[in-house]
Formats: C-alpha cells, sequence, structure tokens
C-alpha cells in the first residue's frame, strides 16, 4: 500500500480513484500506518483469537462501567522507538472519562488525539479522532468507534465493528502504575500492523512556590 506524508487529504474524486477506495475510510488508514512503520522496533505480530463478550470472567456478573477505568486518571509516559509518547486521562464524570495524548519526535508534534470513553447500558464505547497541532482533523467523518468486547480486571479490549482501522484496543495494567496499550491495525490489504507502547504513571511536578517557601521559612 502506498503510504503518504501526514498532511490534509484532497477530498477529490481523483484521490479516490487512486486509492481505490473511498478516501474518507482511508484517512486515518494512511496516517496511522505510516506512523506504524516509522516506528524502529515495531515488528509485524500474529494476532490473537477474537474475544468475545462471552470470554469476561465469571465474577463479573455485571455490565462495565466506568468505574473499572478509575486507574488511569492522571498522567502517563512512554516511549515509541525515537518518540515519545504523552497521555492524560481525567477522573469519570457524568458519563464519560475525557483523554488526550501527544506523540512527538524531535522536538516536534507528530499527532495530537482525544478520546473519551462512554458509559452505555450495554458496557462501555472507546472514541477517538487525530489532529495536527493546529487542531486540523485527520479523519473527514465521524470519531472511530470501538467497543468494549472482553474486561478481566487488567485487560480491556475494545473491538471495531465496523473496520481494522484499528481493528483493536487493548489496555494490559501491570501494576497501578505502569500499562501497555496495544493496538492492532489491520488494513484491507497488506500485513497487519502492531503497536505495543509501555506506558508510566507522571509524578505530580513538586509544587515549586511551597517548595521555595520552605527553603525561605525561619527554623523554630
Amino acid at each position: 500500500m502506498r503510504l503518504r506524508a501526514m498532511e490534509k487529504i484532497d477530498d477529490s474524486h481523483e484521490t479516490e480513484r487512486s486509492l481505490g477506495t473511498p478516501a474518507k475510510r482511508l484517512i486515518w488508514v494512511d496516517a496511522t500506518i505510516l506512523l506504524a512503520q516509522q516506528a524502529s522496533k515495531v515488528e509485524t505480530q500474529p494476532v490473537e483469537p477474537r474475544a468475545t463478550p462471552e470470554q469476561k470472567t465469571a465474577g463479573q456478573a455485571s455490565a462495565p462501567t466506568l468505574a473499572d477505568f478509575a486507574w488511569l486518571e492522571g498522567g502517563w509516559r512512554g516511549e515509541w522507538g525515537p518518540r515519545t509518547a504523552e497521555q492524560v486521562w481525567l477522573a469519570p464524570k457524568a458519563g464519560e472519562t475525557l483523554g488526550i495524548f501527544r506523540l512527538v519526535e524531535n522536538d516536534k508534534t507528530l499527532v495530537i488525539e482525544i478520546f473519551t470513553l462512554v458509559e452505555k447500558s450495554g458496557g462501555v464505547d472507546f472514541f477517538f479522532r487525530h489532529f495536527t497541532p493546529q487542531l486540523v482533523p485527520w479523519e473527514k467523518s465521524d470519531a472511530t468507534t470501538l467497543h468494549l468486547s472482553r474486561l478481566d480486571g487488567t485487560k480491556f479490549e475494545f473491538e471495531n465493528p465496523v473496520n481494522g482501522i484499528p481493528k483493536r484496543a487493548i489496555l494490559t495494567r501491570l501494576d497501578a502504575d505502569t500499562y501497555v496499550a496495544r493496538s492492532e491495525i489491520v488494513p484491507d490489504s497488506g500485513e497487519t500492523q502492531v503497536i505495543e507502547i509501555t506506558y508510566h504513571r507522571q509524578k505530580p511536578a513538586p509544587d515549586k512556590t511551597n517548595a521555595g517557601s520552605a527553603a525561605h521559612r525561619k527554623k523554630p
């Protein structure tokens, strides 16, 4: 598949003929696979068999809620080859959890992502969109939507019912301050791409104002 640089994509009929399928659907494909192929340590890996809601643990009788994702609150940082990935998640509130993502390489922002986890009667859905630093959206259609298909306490698996861009997004919690984000991209043609980033919780920076005041405070 011919890959193109991340830029504003022309929606003309000429573009659609060159892509072979509607450009509307391939905007995310081109940009995401471009990033995947740029990573120096990313390798093609076999895709695990599809999980189904029935694979939930027997002890989980009720439907998943946002409370299952409360541990995400805070700042996270990971390395993806020469790139730095940063995430910030807000606490669940009013039926949703909001997060932002930034990917930086050599002091240049490659992409910004805004995502939400939204609680519904049947479980939790994962929505996200990608933007340039000027907040020009990559996607020209609606946000990408994935449904939570499996939750076993430390592993949260979402699946895309529409296409393979991405097909799955999996969050695996290793401990209180570490988790792995895995994205499986399955294009209509070509090899499956797997992206994995290990995130570490970022501790809040010390309050410099209070620290300075304490330094100048007289001892009793």
